[in-house]
């Protein structure tokens, strides 16, 4: 969703892809395809640690030190590494150049604009407490500093169909966004196989199913998943959302794969 919500900015003639961010050595679409090299919070011990712990979120600053995400991983355009911390620049981004928090602005463009005016963006720990497994164990959504949103499979499907088949951007913005560079080779327990990573999704041709296009993500607690499939007739999309760890589970009920 930030991606489409970055990529209407684009469209709009208010942000530039390709153009390097100002005082920045990458642009908004290596921040997109996880091609800037920056790094990611996701296998700091420490992270882990405080989550556990219950500690309140590290401010952007403190977060930003302990990743040291002065220190890319590796020059602009010259290799792939998923990141967090990309997305925490580009969730800026949108909010500096529309002028509106990050739920302001996702409501906007995009949640409004492709009919799951439900979804809403967690802030505290109470905003998890209504959801369908609760938040017995007190998670803080400002962990996830790009931001968390609270909705249902139907949204999450609904979203991603909108997308996709152009009921959002521009046709050069969604060219844009699916256009993909392999990222790795088979994964064990996943049913990925040759997986692949435009402007904010996921791609990859698994049969039955042909082209799959969309998004998987794992946290406490729970595990997501919302796929548009073009080559079936008709296309459809499904997404499914379980309390468990195991992101390939959720991913091949999503593929329909046993």
């Amino acid at each position: 969703m930030l991606a489409a919500a970055a990529l209407a900015l684009v469209g709009d003639g208010r942000l530039s892809l390709d153009a390097p961010l100002s005082g920045r050595p990458f642009t908004l679409r290596q921040l997109l395809q996880h091609t800037a090299g920056l790094p990611d919070y996701g296998g700091l011990a420490a992270y882990h640690e405080a989550v556990a712990r219950g500690d309140l979120p590290w401010s952007a600053g403190e977060l930003w030190r302990r990743v040291g995400a002065d220190r890319l991983l590796f020059d602009p355009g010259q290799g792939w590494a998923y990141s967090n911390v990309g997305y925490l620049l580009v969730r800026r981004l949108i909010e500096e150049t529309a002028g509106e928090d990050i739920g302001a602005a996702l409501h906007r463009m995009v949640c409004d604009p492709l009919g799951v005016p439900g979804v809403k963006l967690a802030r505290e720990p109470r905003d998890l407490s209504t959801t369908a497994w609760g938040n017995a164990a007190g998670y803080h959504p400002a962990w996830v500093y790009h931001g968390l949103l609270v909705g249902t499979p139907t949204e999450a499907a609904r979203f991603l169909d909108g997308l996709l088949t152009g009921r959002l951007l521009r046709p050069a913005q969604l060219q844009a966004m699916l256009e993909s560079r392999t990222v790795g080779g088979a994964q064990e327990g996943r049913p990925w196989r040759a997986p692949a990573y435009g402007l904010g999704l996921m791609t990859d041709v698994v049969p039955p199913r042909g082209r799959a296009i969309g998004h998987s993500g794992a946290g406490p607690g729970s595990v997501a998943a919302a796929f548009h499939f073009p080559d079936l007739d008709p296309p459809h999309t499904t997404a499914a959302f379980a309390p468990v760890g195991d992101v390939g589970t959720v991913e091949r009920t999503v593929l329909g794969l046993p």
